[in-house]
């Protein structure tokens, strides 16, 4: 590669798309869309295109494995159930979810490079955002996909890094469709938060 290709690609305009199976990836934003890739609404330098789909491909299976796996999970959880005639379901990976569901937990938003108010924003503004459960063994992260409908921002100054929100949206953990519900305080971008099986 010559370096004019490497200053081309440097202010190259690009944008994201994805497929019918929620795949992700970046196509030049003056191109026509490859048969099957629909815009997904983000378009800026490669770096910003790829950090974005770093954000919103928390799960990089398939659309199709994905829901097959689920009902595989479900059926296999069904027949446990009746095999020992109780509805929970014992094994570790469902203790965070339980133990996540119980009440609120602190946490703290996940915001790289930078951990600022105005970043925050920005996250919010592409519809996602990451979360660090501070309590938990490992401290977990999680991201999560916004609910435009049922968040809160009234009370919000993202500029002075005043107020609080409240963020709800959903995600798949442990194959368990979940809804996390977030109430965070701007000035220290921590708060607590809850999940929800859906």
């Amino acid at each position: 590669m010559s370096w004019q290709d490497t200053d081309q690609e440097a202010t190259t305009i690009y944008k994201v798309v994805f497929n019918h199976e929620e795949q992700y990836s970046i196509w030049a934003a003056d191109r026509e869309n490859p048969l099957g890739w629909n815009d997904a609404g983000k378009s800026g330098l490669k770096a910003e295109c790829l950090e974005y789909i770093t954000g919103v491909w928390t799960d990089m299976r398939p659309l199709t494995l994905r829901r097959k796996m689920e009902e595989a999970t479900l059926n296999q959880t069904s027949v446990e159930a009746a095999e020992q005639d109780a509805g929970t379901v014992t094994e570790e990976e469902e203790d965070i979810i339980s133990r996540l569901s119980k009440a609120p937990s602190p946490v703290e938003v996940s915001l790289r490079p930078e951990k600022s108010g105005q970043a925050f924003k920005e996250r919010i503004d592409q519809g996602h955002f990451h979360l660090r459960f501070t309590e938990t063994r490992g401290t977990t992260e999680l991201g999560v996909k916004l609910d435009r409908d049922a968040i809160n921002l009234e009370q919000a100054d993202f500029e002075k890094q005043t107020g609080t929100v409240h963020l709800e949206g959903g995600l798949t953990l442990n194959y368990v469709k979940v809804r996390c519900i977030a109430d965070i305080n701007l000035e220290t971008l921590a708060g607590h938060a809850q999940l929800e099986r859906v």
